[in-house]
């Protein structure tokens, strides 16, 4: 998976690499999905949503940029498998999912795989978590019409956030960073991502 997934189409940090080398995706996925678990493609987890294929996770892992020392907000916990990996990078995770189900059942793989620095919410994505805040980090693991203005003025000064900007159908990957301010933003490659639904995000 690494190799011919990741590797081959430009993944270039060991670190990450790394990083989802540790992470048993089989503990992640639906038990009828055991066989797909590394396959390069979404698959289903229930209410709706998926667990990103292999390559997107570590492609928008790489994006943060991220050294050992944040703090990193999530939005959309799934099934945790991305939580996971960022818990392999940063000093801690905080994950916000709005199906009370998925979140339990991923703090339930979190703790079987043994990761003790992600806290979890469950609520309104768009809004964040800003009893948290400030976070170096963000990443948003669905489709949102535009930036969420709550989640931008929860990043730290330096802080990077990365989320799929576009149509239901058809998304680009965005990453805007701060400085003061400022938000620079750097677009990324096209995807499809289930939508963000919430008060900044589509309707549900």
């Amino acid at each position: 998976m690494i190799r011919c997934d990741m590797v081959r189409r430009g993944v270039k940090s060991k670190r990450v690499l790394d990083a989802v080398g540790k992470v048993p995706r089989e503990n992640f996925v639906s038990p009828v999905d055991l066989d797909e678990a590394y396959a390069d493609h979404p698959l289903g987890i229930g209410c709706g949503q998926t667990i990103s294929q292999p390559y997107i996770v570590a492609l928008m892992t790489e994006m943060l940029e991220l050294q050992g020392t944040e703090r990193v907000l999530e939005i959309g916990t799934g099934s945790g498998y991305q939580a996971a990996v960022l818990a392999e990078l940063a000093a801690e995770v905080c994950t916000v999912e709005r199906h009370e189900e998925l979140s339990d059942r991923a703090q339930r793989a979190l703790a079987k795989t043994g990761y003790e620095n992600i806290s979890f919410l469950v609520g309104d994505g768009t809004l964040g978590w800003p009893e948290k805040a400030p976070y170096d980090a963000i990443m948003i693991t669905a489709a949102a019409p535009r930036f969420p203005e709550s989640l931008k003025a929860q990043l730290a000064d330096g802080g990077r956030l990365l989320v799929p900007v576009g149509r239901p159908d058809h998304q680009t990957l965005v990453k805007v960073t701060r400085r003061g301010d400022n938000y620079v933003e750097e677009r990324g490659i096209d995807c499809i991502f289930v939508k963000l639904i919430g008060q900044q995000g589509y309707e549900g």
